[in-house]
């Protein structure tokens, strides 16, 4: 191939053809921008030729084709936006892959009023004088929680960071063994500990940590015991944890001694009640005595990503004017989002309700059988190509949370008899938007959980223009 170099139109003679005015034109962009598209592309069929990859016939038309071709579709996939909206029929409400928590309508509108306009962010209006960010939702958090003071960062992991950084840094916190999760993504609370600068003081072991193993770990170094919820595993058998009111007693034995719960998901909810998992109440925990606590703004809550942190009046007051307190902290869009998150339930009833989370956390199964019905009607009446079935099934918390729950759903679990379950999964998510489903007994199977009434029709078409081009 290497011969047909000389057949490589000049870039010069590229931005003289016509196509190249059309590219321009068709992307908006300037004639530099243009020209880098085109080098870019003139050097990979240069190298694929000294390679002897290139089958495009040894032409300089052909190789002007193959260079504006090319040069149009990565101009194409640059114009698609990278963070894109996809149809998440998998059934896992706060599926981490795919964003976790989505937003009420109200969270939704608030983000975009607090993006497009200015806002008293830090701006005290009734003095005209500056303010603190930490202002905006602390009550909101106080209402909700029952604590005294309350502060946001950016996640819980921050949270975490920031709590030992600021009041345990070369001092010990006591831990149980049985507690020292992985959150993802390999990140460790033990290591977080470490990063802190606070020393990491063990007690008990994997499956068991009783009271005395606090007791004795406790001397003139002890700053702080730490209790984490292990929110993303499950332990059952020969096993024994210490509860937040006897963790809480010992503390109060100590003058100095602060007692604190990573509790991870917070549930402002309380799911236990409708018999759905044993995740602690936020506010439960604040009324046992807890000094701190801290939890993530996209689990359970049903907001943004954030790390929401209540506790004593005293303590709160030493974290904001922590430097880490600036590090961390947390933009306009997602104080907006927050706010409207907490306002409902601080309103209670059927506000909490308007919580995507909890709403689809909370579905009842017959209204989920009753949307998949409707779904295998309307397929079943738009196309022949498929093989659709109603099953029973399970949905998941998802987040790391409550893994141990499984709630009753059904399924749309649909086969195509020329056609892969695999392969048909990787055509959907080649759709626009994707549509992201589960595969079951060699069948795609979408769980309408968390799929809603105005996606019915997208996934619908998804299946079709699929069928069609078969």
């Amino acid at each position: 191939m290497k011969q047909y170099l000389r057949l490589l139109p000049p870039v010069h003679e590229l931005q003289k053809d016509r196509r190249f005015e059309e590219f321009l034109t068709s992307f908006g962009l300037t004639a530099e921008q243009g020209t880098k598209y085109i080098q870019q592309e003139l050097g990979v069929l240069r190298e694929n030729l000294l390679a002897g990859k290139s089958d495009v016939s040894p032409a300089e038309e052909k190789f002007s084709e193959l260079i504006f071709s090319n040069a149009r579709e990565k101009a194409a996939e640059w114009n698609e936006d990278r963070l894109l909206r996809v149809i998440n029929g998998t059934g896992t409400v706060l599926h981490t892959n795919l964003g976790r928590s989505r937003l009420s309508k109200r969270a939704v509108e608030h983000v975009t009023r607090a993006a497009r306009d200015y806002s008293n962010l830090e701006y005290r209006i009734a003095e005209g004088k500056r303010g603190s960010r930490h202002d905006i939702l602390e009550d909101l958090i106080k209402q909700a929680t029952g604590a005294e003071a309350a502060m946001v960062v950016n996640n819980n992991a921050a949270a975490v960071f920031m709590i030992l950084s600021a009041l345990a840094k070369r001092k010990e916190v006591i831990v149980s063994r049985g507690q020292l999760v992985e959150i993802g993504g390999s990140f460790r609370v033990s290591s977080i500990m470490e990063e802190s600068g606070a020393h990491l003081r063990e007690v008990g072991t994997t499956n068991k940590t009783h009271l005395f193993d606090y007791e004795d770990a406790i001397n003139e170094e002890t700053a702080m015991i730490m209790k984490v919820h292990t929110s993303n595993f499950f332990m059952s058998g020969f096993t024994a944890t210490v509860e937040t009111e006897e963790l809480v007693e010992l503390k109060n034995r100590y003058e100095e001694l602060v007692f604190y719960e990573d509790l991870g998901s917070g549930a402002l909810y309380d799911f236990q009640k409708h018999g759905i998992g044993s995740e602690p109440h936020v506010r439960d925990v604040i009324a046992a005595g807890a000094d701190l606590v801290s939890f993530s703004g996209d689990k359970l809550l049903g907001g943004p990503q954030a790390g929401i942190i209540a506790g004593t009046k005293e303590l709160i007051g030493k974290l904001k004017k922590h430097q880490l307190a600036r590090v961390l902290r947390v933009d306009k869009m997602t104080f907006a989002a927050l706010e409207e998150t907490l306002k409902a339930y601080v309103a209670g009833g059927d506000a909490v309700k308007e919580i995507p989370t909890v709403r689809d956390i909370m579905r009842n199964s017959d209204d989920i059988k009753r949307q998949a019905g409707s779904f295998i009607t309307a397929l079943e009446s738009r196309t022949g190509d498929y093989n659709v079935d109603l099953l029973k099934g399970v949905s998941q918390i998802g987040g790391g949370t409550m893994p141990e729950v499984e709630i009753p759903t059904y399924l749309a679990a649909i086969s195509h008899d020329g056609m892969p379950a695999q392969q048909l999964a990787k055509r959907l998510r080649e759709n626009r938007p994707p549509v992201i489903a589960r595969i079951q007994d060699e069948k795609v199977c979408v769980d309408f959980r968390t799929v809603r009434e105005d996606e019915m029709d997208e996934v619908i078409q998804a299946f079709i223009a699929i069928a069609a081009e078969e």
